[in-house]
């Protein structure tokens, strides 16, 4: 098998594997190629909102077809307040990017402004935003793709993995590198669907152009409509705003300067996601397009307007290819966020660490998992996600507004009653908007929510609480008294007589005073005791051989005993140095024994006791030892 090197050293198969899908390891200096500019904003942190159009307008026709059909002429005004609150936020979370520019969003701004429990608050909120955006994202890609071609219907949990695999392999690679990937659908989606738009604006209102039976509908017999009901349909068309903090929360990923061209990508992002909104809420008005089984409204809308043709078929095929890459905006956006977590000890701290491809990797392949979980749960099925969908950013949302008016207020900048009315009315909106949902979307789905957001508050607290804990432990902070050396004696489990146990005494002769080797003898096996200690006086390595028996078939528990027993002596360290045959492959690492790892379980609460290991590799070609 050929073998390849990284930097001198032998590259074991799965090395190979993991750089050919995701890429050879960036060097510091390199970071700035993952790094993102304004136009390449919009695929990376903005998908997400943009292609809510494939599900924000229909959930607000589903709610208000609950009162017949003559009432669905109003997702004209409730698109209209919709895109009133999605300019409000717009201009609110630019002003989020100029105030906190190390990104985090509604966290960064609550942890600032309210303190850490409402951030962690902001935090659980967002934590299952961006779960639900990957699911609803590829679930309705995945459904747009089953409209166009119903055969596939059958496959769309595997479609739904598929999709998933693929996005989070490109994230791996990068950040830089899926936003680029991702340009040239985002642009065919964005072209093709404002086209669609406008031939529905301009083509001449036919007979063929009505859904059957349209024409009969008279709005006139529209019976009185609830301000409840309208609200809910408001609640629902929100998840069309979902996204729109992403920018925010990803500051730091764009490229110098940073908060220009956030601010940029921001604002870019409002003007086409409101014009698409807009848009097909004038044509459902015109063609009154209302649900139907199999068949999405947007998709109907684009029948409608450009007929099933070769433009319906290809701008069908990039809605659903940037509708599955929507979840981009939580991969862009989570591994952040659980960065900026850790960094305050809230989160474990290994999700502040980066990657070989200088991206948060773990973060990317918790979103991963979750996600995944989510989407097998609920069988690929959007109408299942969507009531847990908007109830976690509108939580952040109201936070991250009320947190900027808290800001305002401290800083007082000229104009800074302005921006601090701005900040406050974004606030109530959101509120309103939130406890509609929570109550409308509760028996629905949204339960969950309201249970997994004070769990996932709670689990912070508690990592905070250990880190704390360890901390004050473990003396950070303070200077600490200077180290004074101890007599060291190592202790080597061996087997029997072979060169890994010349090789293990070799190394730790070298690191202490004194060095027992022991071995645990059955008493089923009563000459192995006399056979052992023959060998090992023939050898005569200059090292004590303590022959531990034993009734019971345990090489550990003796070893342990024995060790216990040294300990009674003060003022000396012991290290345990368990030698590990490692073999070429990966796949013969199961045939040898895994004493190092149950050592290292059984003795992890012995104070005074060290376990580490000392690695005879196999080159299984010369038959030596690497």
């Amino acid at each position: 098998m050929t073998r390849g090197h990284r930097n001198g050293t032998r590259v074991s198969t799965a090395a190979r594997v993991s750089q050919l899908l995701i890429g050879r390891p960036l060097r510091t200096s390199q970071a700035t190629s993952e790094e993102i500019g304004s136009i390449e904003g919009l695929p990376a942190l903005s998908l997400d909102a943009l292609t809510s159009v494939a599900y924000g307008p229909e959930a607000i026709l589903v709610v208000l077809a609950a009162a017949g059909a003559g009432a669905l002429h109003l997702v004209l005004p409730v698109t209209l307040v919709i895109i009133g609150l999605l300019v409000l936020l717009v201009l609110s979370y630019r002003q989020v990017i100029d105030g906190y520019p190390r990104g985090g969003g509604a966290y960064a701004v609550s942890r600032a402004n309210l303190g850490p429990k409402v951030a962690r608050v902001a935090a659980a909120s967002l934590v299952v935003d961006y779960t639900l955006t990957v699911a609803v994202s590829i679930a309705a890609g995945i459904a747009a793709l089953t409209s166009a071609f119903p055969v596939l219907t059958p496959e769309t949990v595997p479609l739904c993995l598929a999709m998933l695999a693929v996005i989070t392999v490109l994230n791996l690679r990068g950040l830089g590198e899926a936003a680029r990937a991702f340009l040239l659908p985002t642009a065919l989606f964005v072209v093709g669907l404002l086209a669609v738009i406008v031939v529905g604006l301009v083509h001449p209102l036919d007979a063929h152009h009505l859904q059957p039976g349209a024409s009969l509908v008279a709005r006139h017999a529209l019976t009185a409509v609830s301000v409840l009901l309208v609200l809910k349909a408001f609640a629902s068309g929100c998840s069309a705003l979902t996204g729109v903090e992403a920018i925010a929360n990803g500051v730091p990923l764009f490229r110098e300067p940073r908060v220009q061209r956030a601010k940029r990508t921001e604002l870019l992002l409002g003007i086409i996601l409101g014009a698409m909104l807009l848009g097909l809420a004038l044509l459902a008005d015109r063609f009154h397009v209302g649900p139907r089984a199999g068949d999405t409204a947007l998709s109907q809308i684009m029948a409608l307007s450009v007929g099933r043709s070769w433009a319906y078929y290809a701008v069908s095929l990039s809605i659903t290819a940037v509708l599955g890459l929507a979840a981009n905006t939580s991969f862009g956006g989570l591994p952040v966020l659980a960065s900026l977590l850790a960094r305050d000890h809230e989160a474990p701290h290994l999700f502040a660490q980066r990657g070989e491809r200088l991206v948060y990797s773990r973060g990317v392949w918790v979103l991963a998992v979750l996600a995944a979980v989510l989407l097998v749960a609920v069988g690929g099925n959007t109408n299942a996600l969507i009531p847990l969908f908007a109830i976690g950013v509108f939580t952040g949302f109201t936070l991250a507004q009320t947190g900027m008016v808290v800001h305002w207020h401290r800083a007082r900048p000229a104009g800074w009653y302005r921006r601090a009315a701005l900040n406050g009315l974004g606030a109530t909106v959101t509120a309103i908007a939130t406890v509609v949902f929570v109550f409308s979307k509760f028996t629905a789905g949204g339960w969950v929510v309201v249970v997994a957001v004070p769990l996932l508050v709670l689990l912070f607290h508690r990592v905070h609480t250990y880190y704390d804990t360890a901390g004050a432990a473990m003396g950070l902070g303070t200077v600490p008294a200077k180290p004074r050396a101890r007599a060291t004696l190592v202790v080597v489990p061996i087997i029997g007589v072979s060169r890994v146990t010349e090789a293990a005494l070799a190394d730790a002769l070298s690191m202490g005073d004194e060095v027992i080797a022991v071995s645990t003898v059955f008493a089923d096996d009563p000459d192995a005791p006399e056979r052992l200690q023959a060998e090992w006086d023939a050898w005569d390595p200059g090292v004590r051989l303590a022959i531990l028996r034993t009734e019971y078939h345990s090489l550990v528990h003796p070893i342990v005993r024995f060790l216990r027993s040294l300990e009674q002596q003060p003022g000396r360290r012991i290290v345990v140095l368990v030698p590990v045959v490692v073999p070429r492959h990966w796949r013969h690492r199961l045939l040898h024994n895994q004493l190092d790892l149950v050592l290292r379980t059984a003795l992890a609460r012995q104070p005074g006791i060290v376990v580490a290991r000392t690695a005879f590799r196999i080159d299984e070609e010369a038959g030596t030892d690497g």
